[in-house]
C-alpha cells in the first residue's frame, strides 16, 4: 500500500531569523516496508527552541545539523499503521525523532511504545523532552534537594514549568521568570510556585532578593538575558547551575556580555551545560518517574497546539518572541 503524504524540507540555512524561505513543502510517497521497519502516521509534531541551532551549519555541536534537503527534523508522537516488527505491532502509539512529516518509516530504533491512556498532549509535554530535560538537569545533574531553593529562567516554558513542578513535588521553594504578568499568575496561582516575577521588570533585581532571602542553591538557565546578570549575586556557596538554554541569544547578532566569574571562584559553584542526546539512554526510566508525578496530580501542563504541518513554518517563531502559552506543538 503506498500513501501521499506531506513534509517539510531545510532548503536554507538562517542568516538570523528563520523564515518561511528556508524550507520547500513536497509531496512524498511510502513505499513498502522492509523487514524489522514500521511505518509511523505522526499526529502530533513538537517544536522547540534547539531546532534553531539543528537548522545552522554548526558541526561541533552536540548534534549534527539537518542536511539541506532533509526533511526537517523534530520528536513527535504517532500511531503505527503498517508493521514488519514484533516489538511494534499495528496500532501501538510511538513517541521518538519523526521529522515535519506526516508519515515516517522506522526501523524502531529510538521509538517508544507509549501506553495508551496517556493523551499525546501530555506525551509531548511532560513524558518527551520537556521532562526529560527537566528531570535530568535538576535531579541528576542539579542533586536538588528538599529545603533548597531554586530559580528557573523561562520558568511557564515548556522545560520551566516542569523543573518548578518536579522541584515542588521535592521539597524546595521554587522561584521563576517569565516575560508577562499572565505567565506569571500561571506560575503561582496554577503550578504552586513559591514566586513568579516578570523579568521585564525595572525592578528585577530587587525582586528576586525579596523572592529569595535565603539566596539560592540552584539556578535553572533556559534563557540567559536579564535574570542570570543578577543570579551569581544571590547563589549560595556550593551552589549549583544547569545550563540548557539560551534563548535569549537565538536571534540575537551578538551574544549578550556574560557576568563577571569572580563570584563562580568564591562561592564554588558549579555550572554544567548539558543537552538530551547525552542522556536518552535514561529516557525509560524518566518516563517512568514523570508519568508517577503526573498519575498523582503533582505535573500540569499547558500545551500550545496549531493545526496542520506547514502551521510550523511560522509557528516556529512563537519560541523566539514569546508568543506561545504552553509547549508548542502541531496536531497533523
Amino acid at each position: 500500500m503506498s500513501i501521499e503524504y506531506t513534509a517539510i524540507k531545510l532548503v536554507k540555512r538562517p542568516v538570523l531569523n528563520i523564515t518561511p524561505d528556508l524550507f520547500e513543502v513536497v509531496k512524498m510517497t511510502t513505499s513498502e516496508i522492509d523487514d524489522g521497519q514500521i511505518l509511523i502516521k505522526q499526529t502530533h509534531m513538537s517544536l522547540d527552541p534547539a531546532m534553531k541551532g539543528w537548522m545552522t551549519p554548526d558541526r561541533e555541536s552536540y548534534i549534527p545539523p539537518v542536511e539541506l534537503g532533509d526533511v526537517m527534523r523534530s520528536g513527535g508522537v504517532g500511531e503505527v499503521v503498517e508493521s514488519k516488527n514484533e516489538r511494534f505491532p499495528v496500532g501501538s502509539r510511538v513517541a521518538g525523532l519523526m521529522g515535519w512529516t506526516e508519515y515516517v518509516v522506522s526501523d524502531g530504533t529510538g521509538m517508544n511504545q507509549l501506553p495508551p491512556e496517556v493523551p499525546s498532549e501530555a506525551v509531548l509535554c511532560v513524558l518527551a523532552t520537556p521532562g526529560l530535560t527537566a528531570y535530568i538537569g535538576l535531579i541528576n545533574i542539579g542533586k536538588a534537594k528538599a529545603g533548597e531553593t531554586i530559580l528557573i529562567s523561562g520558568a511557564a516554558g515548556s522545560v520551566g514549568s516542569m523543573v518548578g513542578q518536579i522541584a515542588k513535588a521535592e521539597g524546595l521553594t521554587v522561584i521563576g521568570t517569565a516575560g508577562t504578568d499572565e505567565k506569571c499568575r500561571w506560575l503561582t496561582e496554577e503550578l504552586g510556585f513559591d514566586a513568579a516575577i516578570n523579568y521585564k521588570s525595572e525592578t528585577l533585581a530587587d525582586e528576586l532578593k525579596v523572592a529569595a532571602p535565603k539566596g539560592l542553591d540552584l539556578y535553572f538557565e533556559n534563557t540567559g538575558g536579564a535574570v542570570q546578570n543578577h543570579v551569581f549575586d544571590l547563589m549560595n556557596a556550593h551552589g549549583r547551575i544547569m545550563v540548557c538554554g539560551m534563548i535569549a541569544d537565538y536571534n540575537a547578532e551578538i551574544p549578550a556580555a556574560g557576568p563577571n566569574w569572580i563570584p563562580i571562584i568564591k562561592k564554588r559553584l558549579m555550572i554544567q551545560g548539558f543537552t538530551i542526546p547525552d542522556h536518552y539512554d535514561k529516557a525509560p526510566e524518566v518516563m517512568q518517574a514523570m508519568g508517577k508525578y503526573l498519575m498523582e496530580g503533582k505535573i500540569k501542563y499547558r500545551a500550545h497546539v496549531l493545526e496542520g504541518l506547514e502551521s510550523a513554518i511560522d509557528g516556529i517563531n512563537l519560541l523566539f518572541d514569546g508568543g506561545n502559552t504552553g509547549k508548542l506543538m502541531v496536531k497533523l
